[in-house]
């Protein structure tokens, strides 16, 4: 009796998923807690901020000024959460943003507490 060989066939694999095949193989996944560095405490804040303004946009009317500062605001998000920090060039696109959108700092409070922290 002649033995079929079947091969093997592997799916869509995503997110934290490890596969051994063949005599012997052995996989190990990793995970620690969390992504990135712990923020410090001033960026904690900005995060708190950020997403306080991001929250806070969603109330008024889309701009291409609005768009663009969401859009600022989530890869801001995502840099802290990933990364523990926002780099300078991330910090400073926020302040010209803002500054862009100064009737919107002063229409919104999280605006105006978001631009205080990036020390505008």
């Amino acid at each position: 009796m002649a033995s079929e060989d079947q091969g093997i066939t592997i799916g869509d694999i995503s997110g934290n998923n490890v596969v051994a095949v063949g005599r012997g193989a052995h996989a190990e996944n990793h995970v620690h807690g969390g992504t990135g560095t712990q923020p410090d405490e001033a960026t904690r804040q900005l995060l708190a901020a950020v997403r306080k303004l991001r929250e806070d946009l969603a109330l008024v009317n889309s701009t291409e000024q609005t768009v663009a500062l969401g859009e600022a605001l989530a890869d801001t998000e995502t840099e802290i959460t990933s990364t523990g920090q926002a780099g300078p060039t991330r910090r400073q696109r926020l302040r010209e943003l803002l500054t862009d959108s100064q009737a919107l700092v002063t229409f919104l409070s999280s605006a105006g507490a978001l631009a205080g922290l990036l020390g505008r």
